[in-house]
């Protein structure tokens, strides 16, 4: 018995093959996203076929992981990457192309499905999984299961306002949590650092203040630049400041750190965990949350949209 998973976002459509209980693909495909909805069934239904031809047996279910707004009812109701796509029935769309049972999920939610089965997050019952990439996902696993709201759209939680009169956010919000604590907000972090004398190695390697990424952090840590680790140390006082809210809500047992900044290796994932400690009130008198690293890296959505097909269909 075999599922498809899929990753869906902005850029690129990927899928994978995978037998139940297991993280190693028989067969991945890629493709382009493109602004429609129509299309977008194409191109799943499309790279479905190809994944099919590719191991030569049919599957039994379908996951779809998808940078957007996925309400219980499968609508593709917003996707800020995605511009074309609005209010879309998406899953009643594959369905009736692909004849089999389908399921979709918001990518960090399959993500965070994904660590609690076969990662980092397995065989915890209570744990918030945080992905740090351009922006931030989130994703929580209650009493072991998913935890999804009344309408689908729990885990949106780099929105929360950190700063109610902070700076202006892309979505048109003034200082949410993704604005200081995405790998945007370390790029803007290290202009400012920059421009202030703190770090001149980073005008160095990017050209000007304005150039400067995140990626050009990452290189000149893995370099040894004086200067990057109290810069990186910063940094995870923000994340922790969004980490706080939520091991004040939930009690996680664990928080699962994944997205591209992970590639920051050690150096963030002790600093947030350091600094989430010395924001928990009372944390002397309760027990101390671990930040751990992800494990499945940047195929977790799509395992994970894979592990929740398989459990629509009704395999182990």
């Amino acid at each position: 018995m075999l599922t498809i998973g899929f990753d869906v976002g902005g850029t690129n459509v990927r899928g994978v093959v995978l037998r139940p209980g297991s993280t190693e693909p028989l067969a991945i495909r890629r493709s382009r996203t493109r602004p429609d909805g129509d299309v977008l069934v194409d191109t799943i239904v499309e790279v479905t076929e190809q994944l099919i031809d590719d191991i030569g047996e049919p599957v039994d279910a379908v996951g779809l992981g998808m940078a957007a707004l996925m309400d219980s009812e499968g609508t593709l109701r917003y996707a800020p990457n995605i511009p074309g796509v609005v209010n879309y029935p998406l899953v009643p769309r594959v369905i009736e192309r692909l004849g089999v049972p389908v399921v979709a999920e918001n990518d960090a939610t399959a993500a965070t499905w994904a660590e609690h089965k076969y990662g980092a997050g397995k065989g915890v019952g209570h744990m918030a999984f945080v992905a740090l990439g351009t922006g931030i996902g989130t994703g929580f696993v209650i009493d072991g299961k998913l935890l999804r709201g009344a309408h689908g759209y729990a885990g949106e939680s780099g929105h929360i306002t950190i700063q109610r009169n902070g700076p202006e956010h892309i979505t048109g919000a003034s200082g949410p949590w993704e604005y200081f604590a995405s790998g945007n907000g370390l790029g803007i972090l290290a202009r400012r650092w920059a421009a202030e004398g703190r770090v001149d190695a980073l005008i160095e390697r990017a050209g000007s203040v304005a150039a400067i990424r995140g990626e050009h952090v990452n290189e000149l840590l893995n370099e040894g630049e004086p200067g990057i680790e109290a810069l990186i140390k910063r940094f995870a006082q923000d994340v922790a400041v969004g980490m706080a809210d939520l091991v004040y809500i939930l009690d996680p047992e664990v928080i699962v750190l994944g997205g591209g900044l992970v590639d920051l290796g050690e150096c963030l994932r002790s600093s947030i965990e350091e600094s989430l400690a010395n924001r928990i009130l009372g944390a002397d008198y309760r027990p101390r949350v671990p930040v751990v690293v992800a494990e499945l890296g940047s195929y977790a959505g799509a395992i994970g949209a894979a592990a929740l097909a398989a459990d629509v269909s009704g395999q182990p």
